[in-house]
């Protein structure tokens, strides 16, 4: 290990004292390496990858597994990619995909996207013709080993760069995730000077004003140009638009307040979808005052390796080839008011689980502002109820306190529940109905299914008290009677619903919009009813706050339905938007870089629709849908065996209120209206960035980089050293930040939420 001077020397933290009033931190970087495990016995190079794993997590003992063992990420690779393919089962699952991916929206669309979207956001993708040439790889022998198999497909899915579209094969995320020790930010030095790369570390010692040395950038990653490695990195993420993509590769306040429903601490060190990519052996960087620190990186181990000796048996042990079905049961939180996540001041509302907190922002010159902070819009009814209370009590209170302007912050915003999305919409504007039009890829399935749902459902009354097996069918899209019209009207039967449409070499269902008056309402929407709707009909009309007086704040990462409430805030009432971040460079960005879809379905609920829809048949349509596809392509478990996770697809696209192209959100390119760089005080406290956002917007001493109407600037100079004078943190508070920073960099991220309109991290 590298004494603290070289470290020092090196741009990395060491939080040695600077004065006696400013006491050294606790744990200097060089504690922060994985949790270690138990040594192996013997170096014996004969040994297999996969029994050295063994050996370095339970020794020669019989030793309890270790709660979070990790191992070096080159030795985890060796032993993953040590095991043979299996062709059968990959032909098989091959086979069996296309079933559920002829559910994603975008599946036509993808293979020849709109030209401004293939040369500003993501290049055409063949999702289908992937699998063709993945099949005859296998036959022709260029694919001989599980991983590379899986990862092929992995990375066939996630090119789509749909949050909601995912698989993870089980070799892929299902034995080991991988992680880098050191965090990274890209900070502008005062806000007007192009971002450079800098350890957190550092940003957080310069913050506390403890440190001896002046921070140095990082200006290249493994040999190569530090921005050009991270924004090839940064493609591995979920995101769609490369600035948000960038943004999400490093430490950010907003996503670690999620815990493990949000990215961790940045693509970079293995959070998010940075977790399934294997970093190297090493990672080295190099800062521009010469120096160099190369961290080990290493992988997690999710699964028990006592008495693995080889990938074979690996495999035998925890790849399900066969029919046994395979599907994760996901666990339930309990509702639970959190402390304020580190870096935020204490809420005037708190609300369930940092899902949603209410702040105001204590400092001179800004009593008027109010910020409702939202990074998720819940996704499991645990907190539905506690996240409508939260957005009504702060909206009452800033008003009787005085407030006139409002910062609703959506960092790291993923998703969550749709119908919250439309419910705090209506909060703000009582008197807008929001449009929220939206259509399905009309395929088989979905036309056997709502044949059946509907048929079935008309027998009841629509009863929000009804039995909850009818409910089910009731409450489900495929009943012709849960949506309306763009006009507002009910269909008159699922042929009307279904349609299809051919629209721009595809073929759709009718365009559609929830009924917010429907009695199932909230059975759709975790147990709220809707604003304005309802037995919330009777709200007041008047807005709380004028649409010139709201700001939606974002970092690129809205996905889902935080892109559903964007597009109502932002079409239907005139809000504006500041994205913050992004490369470095002087370009506007895009303010909603996630997933546009307005709906996900996982896999297993497509299969239980199309088991439900032949359950609920009689008669002779009983006997013609045992004969379908719904029986044929719906049955098997092979998608669920070979996959580390439940795998999704976006099932309903968004569109734009009275356009005529087809074309759906996911494709449309909208620049936001101010881009802010982010500063350095602004990766350790977030009362810093909605002071810079309120400047910005409304103030006279803070300036756009790009749009806002407040005079570009040219912005060629680069950020260079930092020097240790930026903000005053107390020591409580960095104390505070430091320890989140480190146990964050134990975590595990993987989404626990189940709503219908968020995107998996």
């Amino acid at each position: 290990m590298r004494s603290s001077a070289l470290l020092a020397l090196a741009g990395l933290l060491t939080l040695a004292s600077a004065t006696p009033v400013a006491p050294a931190l606790p744990h200097p970087l060089p504690q922060l390496q994985p949790k270690p495990v138990r040594a192996r016995q013997d170096d014996d190079n004969s040994t297999a990858p996969c029994a050295q794993v063994s050996q370095a997590i339970y020794g020669n003992d019989t030793s309890p597994r270790p709660a979070s063992p990790t191992v070096p990420a080159g030795l985890a690779y060796e032993c993953i990619k040590s095991i043979p393919l299996n062709a059968t089962s990959a032909k098989r699952l091959l086979k069996e995909m296309p079933a559920y991916l002829n559910w994603q929206s975008t599946l036509t669309v993808l293979k020849d996207p709109p030209s401004q979207y293939a040369e500003k956001v993501q290049p055409a993708v063949d999702i289908l013709g992937g699998l063709e040439k993945l099949a005859a790889d296998i036959d022709a022998g260029t694919l001989t080993l599980e991983y590379d198999f899986g990862w092929a497909l992995y990375t066939l899915i996630q090119s789509a760069h749909d949050g909601h579209f995912t698989y993870i094969p089980d070799v892929v995320g299902g034995i080991f995730s991988y992680g880098r020790t050191v965090p990274l930010v890209s900070v502008s030095e005062d806000g007007k000077k192009l971002p450079s790369v800098f350890a957190f570390s550092d940003v957080l010692g310069s913050q506390f004003k403890n440190i001896t040395y002046t921070p140095s950038p990082v200006v290249e990653i493994d040999g190569q140009d530090v921005a050009k490695f991270l924004e090839n990195w940064s493609q591995y993420g979920s995101l769609q638009d490369r600035d948000a993509l960038y943004n999400n590769v490093f430490y950010e306040l907003a996503q670690v307040s999620l815990g493990t429903s949000g990215s961790g601490t940045g693509t970079f060190t293995g959070g998010g979808r940075g977790r399934f990519v294997y970093p190297g052996s090493t990672t080295t960087l190099k800062f521009a005052n010469g120096t160099e620190y190369t961290m080990q990186n290493y992988a997690r181990v999710i699964q028990s390796f006592r008495g693995i000796t080889t990938g074979e048996e690996l495999a035998a042990k925890w790849f399900f080839y066969g029919a046994s079905t395979a599907e994760a049961q996901e666990t339930v939180s309990s509702q639970a008011l959190a402390a304020a996540p580190p870096g935020y001041p204490t809420p005037i509302v708190p609300g369930p689980s940092n899902l949603i907190n209410g702040f105001y922002i204590n400092a001179p010159g800004y009593e008027e502002y109010a910020v409702l902070q939202v990074p998720n819009f819940v996704g499991d009814a645990f907190a539905e109820i506690g996240f409508q209370n939260t957005s009504q009590t702060f909206i009452s209170r800033a008003l009787a306190d005085g407030k006139t302007k409002l910062i609703i912050d959506v960092q790291a915003n993923g998703g969550g529940t749709i119908l919250q999305g439309y419910d705090l919409f209506k909060q703000l504007f009582p008197q807008l109905d929001p449009y929220g039009v939206n259509r399905f890829r009309a395929n088989e399935a979905v036309d056997l299914i709502g044949q059946s749902f509907s048929k079935w459902a008309s027998q009841f009354p629509r009863l929000a008290t009804g039995n909850s097996s009818v409910k089910q069918i009731q409450g489900a899209y495929f009943d012709y009677h849960s949506d309306t019209t763009v006009d507002g009207e009910p269909f008159e039967s699922w042929a009307e619903k279904f349609g299809p449409v051919e629209v721009n070499g595809d073929k759709y269902t009718t365009l559609a919009r929830w009924n917010l008056n429907d009695p199932l309402i909230t059975w759709n929407s975790g147990g709220i009813n809707i604003t304005g709707y309802g037995p919330l009909a009777n709200v007041s009309q008047t807005a709380p706050f004028k649409a010139e007086n709201i700001l939606l704040l974002t970092d690129g990462y809205c996905a889902s339905t935080c892109t559903i409430f964007s597009e109502f805030l932002t079409k239907q009432a005139g809000v504006k938007t500041m994205a913050l971040g992004g490369r470095s460079n002087k370009d506007q960005i895009q303010a909603i870089g996630g997933v546009k879809g307005v709906n996900n379905y996982q896999w297993g609920y497509i299969q239980s629709l199309a088991a439900s829809a032949i359950r609920i048949a009689s008669g002779e349509e009983k006997v013609r849908l045992n004969s379908s596809v719904l029986r044929t392509d719906y049955y098997s478990d092979v998608v669920f065996n070979r996959a580390a996770s439940a795998p999704g697809v976006n099932v309903r696209d968004g569109l734009l209120q009275n356009d005529t192209s087809g074309v759906a959100l996911q494709f449309i390119y909208e620049e936001a209206d101010c881009r802010l760089y982010y500063t350095p005080e602004m990766t350790v406290d977030a009362t810093a960035v909605w002071k810079a956002a309120a400047d910005a917007q409304w103030g006279s001493s803070g300036n756009c980089v790009r749009g806002g109407g407040y005079g570009r600037r040219e912005a060629l100079e680069v950020t260079a050293n930092l020097e240790p004078r930026r903000v005053h943190v107390s020591e409580a508070a960095a104390i505070k930040q430091f320890e989140a920073f480190e146990s964050s960099l134990s975590l595990e991220t993987e989404c626990k939420l189940k709503g219908d309109g968020f995107m998996y991290p």
